[in-house]
């Protein structure tokens, strides 16, 4: 299993993201998964949002998965790149009153999710991807999801600003 964390514009440790991102792996059962992880400021989030999703706002999490478009079958335990902002997840910790690697979690979770194929965006879709984040963040000590922190029961709804 590789996890690679990187880090730009911010001096975040990444042993607890790498170290939750492998237990992530392992309770998912995918010994042989690789994923990228790079933890950034707002700007350097911000550039990528508004490239990749034409919403020029720093975002929390985003994640770009390796299994879609033509080369999807090219190596299947590539699952790609997740790109957390420090800087908003630290925000949002304070606000929720959680620790920021409480937070940082969360993210992490969010993001692996999308790796792995799970969307919130239409109605139908929310509650699985809501009911996966309850369990793999329960496999990491609790905590509350994305799609259930943004949406309580009106889970189809993105978040704004929110993860993509």
């Amino acid at each position: 299993m590789g996890v690679s964390v990187t880090r730009e514009g911010v001096k975040h440790p990444a042993r607890p993201v790498s170290t939750d991102a492998r237990a992530l792996l392992k309770h998912l059962g995918m010994p042989k998964a690789e994923l990228s992880i790079l933890l950034c400021d707002d700007e350097f989030i911000r550039g990528l949002n508004a490239q990749w999703r034409q919403k020029d706002e720093p975002t929390d999490v985003l994640s770009f998965a390796m299994g879609e478009g033509d080369d999807a079958d090219l190596n299947p335990d590539v699952l790609g790149d997740i790109v957390i902002s420090v800087e908003t997840a630290a925000r949002q910790a304070a606000a929720l009153g959680l620790t920021l690697d409480q937070e940082m979690r969360v993210l992490l979770v969010h993001g692996l999710l999308h790796l792995l194929g799970y969307d919130h965006v239409e109605p139908e879709d929310a509650p699985e991807m809501r009911a996966r984040e309850a369990e793999l963040l329960t496999a990491l000590g609790g905590g509350t999801g994305l799609v259930d922190r943004a949406h309580g029961d009106d889970a189809g709804v993105v978040e704004p600003g929110g993860a993509g």
